[in-house]
């Protein structure tokens, strides 16, 4: 498979990533681990994602290491905090319309990320 971001594309990874935001702000299982701007969260997440996806180093450019467990710990992630994550994701990336193969690969890879954030019961 070619790198995700290159088959996606800036423009509509980072219209997904604005539209999983605006479900994330609305979904209390989780929005109480973000600020109520979400401004700057959803700029480092296009920086990140753009690098997780084969992109460019952006996230390592304008931040160093993205050390994601680490940077995580402060906050009480349960597994219901990552299932409404993977569910928000997953409902932006059919708002954008990514084909099949591409969305359950993402899925795939955005699943063992979330797992590994776990942090609390």
């Amino acid at each position: 498979m070619p790198l995700p971001f290159k088959v996606i594309g800036s423009e509509k990874l980072y219209r997904m990533i604005d539209i999983f935001y605006s479900y994330v702000a609305e979904d209390e299982r989780m929005n109480h681990l973000f600020p109520d701007d979400l401004s700057e969260t959803a700029y480092k997440q296009k920086l990140f994602q753009t690098q997780f996806l084969g992109g460019p180093n952006l996230y390592i450019e304008e931040y160093g290491h993205p050390m994601l467990k680490m940077r995580h710990m402060p906050f009480r992630i349960t597994p219901v905090a990552r299932d409404a994550w993977l569910e928000n994701m997953e409902k932006a990336m059919d708002d954008v319309e990514l084909d099949a193969e591409m969305k359950d690969y993402l899925l795939k890879r955005y699943t063992m990320t979330a797992n590994a954030m776990v942090n609390s019961d």
